[in-house]
């Protein structure tokens, strides 16, 4: 709790260890385990991190909170960062995660292996530390359609409440791609949020990687554009409309880029419903305010603006925690937006919609 505040960190993260690969990774699959340098056989999990990038990382990163990267992000230290930031419950994403399984040509069933492994250890060994506190998002594998609804209901078993995919596209399938839709059925059976969630430096394709090499091109371009694009679509390829309850979220590219493109993709259905009419029933701001919810950053200059024009019920708040991107003070500086955003805007920010989003009411 913050000034008052109880606190829903819709999006922190998790750092794995290196060892954990070795001990959760199914004996046939553990060749492919990563190496400390994050190679799977002397090839790189990622592409284009500079020596420089990695070290500044780390440094801020170190800054950042000290004793949590002393201690490798351990649950405890991450309880203990929580309670320093006032946060009550974090859902919690992973970080090499994000690049481990987003290899596009990785052979799916050593993909699946990996996303197992992950699931395992986030929700036997993390989140076992603090459940009130360490809410897990399980990992699904999307190079194996077919075998998502079986991963789903493993981590329904473990208690998730959410799964989280990359938005870009995974060996030529965009989430509107039929293949994903028992999936989406089961989720929006058994009342399962899905969350959307970049990695920049993947090897899967991503706006930017073709025409920039700087972390800050990359970065710039991978989190907001991926994610329009995802959002589309969802929209365009029919999921939204066919799965009303199913509830999406869009996470860490903030939402300053969502008025222009509900209103610029209201204005090419009014213009060309009839092209998608059959699966594109009403509006695409409408399925937005129905079914979405998006992170917000408190240093979004226009944030007042903003909730003036998509209204405060689909807001939510993630941290970050503790990557090069993760602000120590993002919180405290949510707090003087109070007079500008209202208390009652900062309670839904802050716990009632993401509990909403993530099915804690």
């Amino acid at each position: 709790m913050l000034n008052g505040y109880r606190i829903v960190d819709a999006d922190s993260h998790v750092i794995e260890p290196p060892h954990m690969w070795d001990q959760y990774l199914a004996p046939e699959f553990r060749q492919f385990a990563p190496s400390l340098e994050m190679k799977i056989k002397g090839e790189s999990i990622t592409r284009k991190i500079s020596t420089q990038l990695q070290q500044e990382g780390n440094k801020q990163m170190m800054q950042a909170h000290p004793q949590a990267y002393l201690k490798r992000y351990d649950a405890e230290s991450h309880v203990q960062s929580m309670v320093q930031m006032g946060v009550d419950i974090a859902f919690l994403y992973p970080t090499y995660g994000l690049w481990l399984w987003a290899i596009d040509d990785m052979a799916p069933e050593v993909a699946g292996a990996f996303t197992r492994a992950y699931n395992r250890w986030l929700f036997e060994e993390f989140c076992s530390y603090d459940p009130e506190r360490l809410k897990g998002v399980g990992a699904v594998n999307p190079h194996q359609p077919e075998k998502m609804v079986d991963e789903l209901n493993q981590i329904v078993k473990y208690g998730g409440k959410a799964v989280f995919l990359r938005p870009n596209p995974v060996k030529g399938r965009l989430l509107s791609d039929p293949a994903f839709e028992p999936f989406w059925t089961e989720c929006e059976a058994l009342g399962i949020a899905v969350s959307l969630h970049e990695g920049t430096h993947s090897r899967l394709p991503t706006v930017g990687a073709e025409r920039f090499n700087s972390r800050f091109a990359l970065h710039a371009c991978s989190h907001p554009m991926e994610q329009m694009m995802a959002l589309l679509s969802v929209i365009e390829g029919g999921v939204l409309e066919l799965h009303p309850k199913l509830k999406m979220g869009f996470l860490e590219s903030g939402c300053g880029w969502l008025p222009y493109w509900l209103w610029r993709l209201d204005e090419e259905y009014e213009n060309l419903y009839w092209e998608v009419k059959s699966k594109v029933k009403v509006k695409p701001s409408e399925y937005f305010h129905r079914q979405c919810f998006i992170s917000v950053e408190p240093s979004e200059a226009y944030l007042a603006q903003i909730t003036d024009y998509i209204g405060v019920d689909n807001l939510i708040f993630g941290s970050d925690y503790p990557h090069i991107d993760h602000q120590p003070d993002a919180l405290n500086n949510l707090m003087l937006l109070e007079k500008e955003l209202s208390s009652i805007t900062l309670q839904k920010i802050l716990w009632n919609n993401p509990r909403k989003f993530y099915n804690l009411v």
